[in-house]
Formats: structure tokens, sequence, C-alpha cells
């Protein structure tokens, strides 16, 4: 049954299935929680208790938000984490892997461990030698033009096509449910907003997390021209220890869709070290 957490007049969406201690699931732009459809049942089968959440603006979280940044998510995450009784876990993939961080820093009593899924968790600069050299990192940027500057549908199922090399079996009517989704009223305006947010709130930030981080990269992630050298500056910046990588060979920018298996196994003994069970 899906749960409601208002502020405002807005509601955060989450459904929790499971008993055990708390992991957190916070998807990407232009997405839902739906795309935690492999990863969720996974983890609860395996003795946690899993709220998989509708980032705002998306899903079937409400659309008509002052805000979409990094910080603006993890301030709904944490309000989910302390609503449901933490300590928590929390994965967040994409932008919500930035809002991971800063939920992280600014709650630790709350927040024992983070995994991040290809994490926008720092400020970005234009890549200019990667454009020219990588093909599926222009073919993602070009897309991500047209649906950041005009709010193309369209872009962002080619985009997608570049960012799953290799599609579940549910991929034809998973891209339906994605594409009625975002042409609902207000939903392409959010997801527009949340794609000209910074990522600068976040890495301000990976110097005062005190929880250990997994960084999950994949190795065909058309968001970055070299996504391990994105997930290595994000470790880097971590207080020392703290983090550790993994990269997925023939991944793109949505393993828990494309390789749940990969990740499922990463996560496991990472939240055994970062959970305590009754």
């Amino acid at each position: 049954m899906t749960q409601h957490l208002s502020f405002d007049g807005n509601t955060i969406a989450y459904d929790v299935t499971g008993q055990g201690p708390l992991v957190v699931l916070a998807h990407g732009i232009g997405d839902s929680r739906h795309s935690y459809r492999f990863l969720a049942p996974a983890l609860a089968a395996r003795g946690y208790r899993v709220a998989n959440v509708d980032i705002r603006g998306c899903g079937d979280s409400s659309a008509g938000w002052d805000g979409y940044s990094r910080t603006d998510i993890a301030g709904d995450l944490v309000a989910v984490v302390r609503r449901l009784g933490g300590p928590a876990v929390l994965i967040g993939q994409s932008i919500s892997g930035g809002a991971a961080t800063i939920a992280a820093a600014t709650a630790p009593e709350v927040i024992t461990g983070v995994v991040e899924l290809a994490p926008f968790t720092r400020k970005q600069s234009i890549d200019l030698g990667g454009l020219l050299r990588v093909k599926r990192f222009r073919a993602g940027y070009v897309q991500m033009a047209k649906v950041i500057m005009g709010g193309s549908i369209e872009g962002w199922k080619k985009y997608l096509d570049v960012a799953m090399p290799v599609k579940p079996a549910d991929w034809h009517s998973e891209l339906a449910r994605i594409v009625a989704k975002l042409s609902e009223p207000g939903r392409m305006k959010a997801m527009q907003s949340m794609c000209k947010s910074s990522p600068a709130d976040a890495g301000e930030q990976l110097p005062n997390v005190k929880c250990p981080v997994l960084v999950i990269e994949g190795s065909v992630d058309p968001d970055w021209a070299d996504p391990r050298a994105e997930g290595d500056r994000i470790i880097a910046d971590l207080p020392a220890g703290l983090g550790e990588l993994a990269v997925i060979e023939g991944a793109g920018h949505y393993p828990h869709v494309q390789t749940p298996d990969e990740v499922l196994a990463l996560t496991l003994p990472f939240l055994a070290r970062t959970l305590t069970r009754a």
C-alpha cells in the first residue's frame, strides 16, 4: 500500500515492504520508485524493511514543489527515515545519490550508510575532450540537452536507450509507464528543474559525511566519458577510509535496472556492515 508524507500542501509517496533494518531507496530524474522493481523485493526477501520512495515531482509524489535541488530531496528522504523510525541506509541513484550524501552529512544520527548508484554528487564541468573521444558520452549529452532546453520526451527516450545498453525483459511496458508519467502536468517541468540543479551542494557535503559510502558505477554510463574516474573523485572527496568504489562492466546509468543481481551482490555485504539487526 502506498503511503504519503505531507509537506505544506505537497506529498511524498513511498511503499514499505519487508521486516528488519531500514533501507530507503530513491531513484533518479524522470523516473519513479518502479525503477527499483527488481532490487526492492530482493532486499525485502533478505531480511530488510525497504521504503521505496518517489522523490518530489516524480511518480505518485506531487509536482508543485518550489525547489528540486539535491538539498531539497535530502530533506524529504530524512523526513521519511524519521517517520519510519530509522536509522537507515540510503540507496540513491543519479540525483538521489547526491541527495543521499547531503542527508548523511546533515542527519548522521539517522543515516548509517549510503549506496550511490551512478551518482551526480560533484560539481560538473563540460568535458570537451570526452565529447570528442567517446561516442556514448556525446550521444547522451545531445539527448539530455534536448530534454533540458526543450522538454523533449523523445529526447528522453533516446537518452534512456543509450543509458541502458541492455534492456530488461519488461522494458517496453516500463518505457510506456515512464512516458505516460512524464506527460502528466508539471512532471517534465520538475524534471527540467532537477536537470538544471547543480550538484555542488552535494559535493560541498562530501567532507562532512561520517558514515560508510559505497559508490557503484556502470562502466558504460553515458553521463561521463570515464565513469570510474568520476567514482574515484567522489571517494577522494570523502573523509579517508569511508568510501569504496565498485564498477559493473557493461552497465549504464541504471545498474539497478540493467544488472540488479550484481547491485544486490555488492549491496548486501555493505548493509550487513552498516545496519544492526534487532
